[in-house]
């Protein structure tokens, strides 16, 4: 018969299993905090669009602080911001395919987030 291991008797992790995981997460987190950031890049995982497009749809987002996410999100090389030689100048945002990498991600946090929803408040 084989013998339960409990809590007591696992290997604890070590500092340095600990420090792996904990440093690439720091620096998700840093590249993504806010409200904000992962709204805008799912807006853009579906089109390219302007800032006043991008603010419409994020319903909520003053002028000031979507200029400043759109600009550490490029910072971050996860979108692109390209204008184009009219006038006035139109600016457009696109998603770069190192900003399209967090797919997967964006799709594990809807999952999480409708069952969290349901979780909380039952919806």
């Amino acid at each position: 018969m084989a013998k339960k291991e409990n809590k007591t008797t696992q290997k604890p992790h070590s500092s340095t299993e600990c420090t792996s995981l904990l440093r690439p997460v720091k620096d998700a987190l840093e590249a993504l905090n806010g409200k904000w950031k992962l709204q805008i890049i799912v807006s853009l995982l579906f089109d390219n669009r302007r800032f006043k497009q991008i603010s419409k749809e994020l319903n909520g987002v003053t002028d000031k602080v979507l200029s400043k996410e759109l600009k550490d999100l490029e910072a971050n090389q996860l979108i692109k911001r390209t204008v184009y030689d009219t006038f006035p100048p139109t600016v457009e945002y696109s998603i770069t395919e190192h900003g399209r990498s967090l797919g997967k991600l964006i799709q594990e946090l809807k999952v999480w987030g409708m069952k969290h929803r349901k979780e909380i408040i039952g919806k």
